[in-house]
């Protein structure tokens, strides 16, 4: 017969393996959490900075797609055709394509560190300004200088979209497809900023799109041209470079296409957004 002793001895045993059992639910569910995201994230933002290392301006367009579907990399979660609220801008400009630029390295770095930057880009859904900070973003920041001035952004669509897990608007390829850039990569830059605390980059927040892989922890150092608007906080690794901050008639532009919704992922594996979103023209001006 047993005790109450041993019966509480039991209990409490039996108390402490559930616990124990809970806990590793909750460890597996958080690791299986954090594979998805990484998952996303290769999608995202693996497509951004460098192009001279992965030869993305070299070949045909068709090599390019076919070598991108061949890769099997999973896509953010489609969702269904929604109606494009800048369809009417967007045909208006349909004719005006990108310039097809490349230099071989990053620009001298020419801007003043101590003065504000701002960066507008007049898109077929509307202009989206975004403060620069050239203190923490120097090259980042005298880079976007460089091209726009060059117009390398004027008539480029904005190729990706995510709504899932985190929840970026990606743009600044003349290619469309995730695998353009301007020839030169960019170093990371402002990966310490008190603004990406609990990994988080928060809802306004522009940073650099590269090629780093958390696992492997190779691609520093890899952006280019590149970049994505964050519409909603999302859950990032500090890993990729935040230079600017979008204004408020911005954010509403960010959430007019955001609700538009993303279309199924494409040959490139990219999910483009509903919404027709061109930049027609980017200017820096400092002040």
């Amino acid at each position: 017969m047993v005790s109450n002793e041993q019966r509480r001895r039991q209990l409490a045993r039996e108390k402490y393996l559930r616990q124990q059992q809970r806990r590793e639910t909750a460890r597996r569910k958080a690791r299986q959490r954090n594979v998805v995201i990484a998952s996303v994230l290769a999608v995202v933002l693996a497509g951004g900075g460098a192009v001279a290392a992965t030869g993305a301006l070299s070949g045909n367009d068709k090599d390019k797609k076919d070598d991108a579907a061949a890769s099997g990399t999973p896509s953010a979660a489609p969702t269904s055709k929604a109606p494009d609220p800048c369809a009417k801008e967007a045909k208006a400009v349909a004719d005006k394509k990108p310039k097809r630029m490349s230099w071989k390295k990053e620009p001298a770095v020419t801007i003043d560190k101590s003065a504000s930057y701002t960066m507008r880009l007049q898109t077929t859904c509307g202009d989206i300004s975004i403060a620069m900070d050239a203190g923490k973003a120097p090259h980042t920041v005298n880079s976007f200088n460089f091209l726009a001035g060059k117009g390398f952004f004027d008539h480029t669509k904005c190729h990706r979209l995510v709504n899932s897990q985190i929840y970026v608007l990606q743009c600044g390829d003349p290619q469309g497809t995730g695998m353009g850039g301007p020839g030169y990569t960019i170093p990371d830059e402002n990966l310490k900023d008190s603004s990406l605390k609990g990994g988080t980059y928060p809802a306004g927040t522009v940073a650099m799109a590269n090629q780093y892989n958390p696992q492997t922890k190779q691609g520093r150092n890899t952006g280019g041209s590149q970049f994505f608007l964050v519409y909603q906080d999302s859950q990032l690794p500090p890993d990729y470079t935040p230079f600017g901050t979008v204004d408020k008639a911005g954010m509403k532009v960010l959430k007019k296409i955001a609700a538009a919704g993303a279309a199924p992922a494409d040959q490139t594996m990219n999910t483009a957004p509903n919404a027709s979103v061109v930049i027609n023209k980017a200017t820096v001006t400092a002040s």
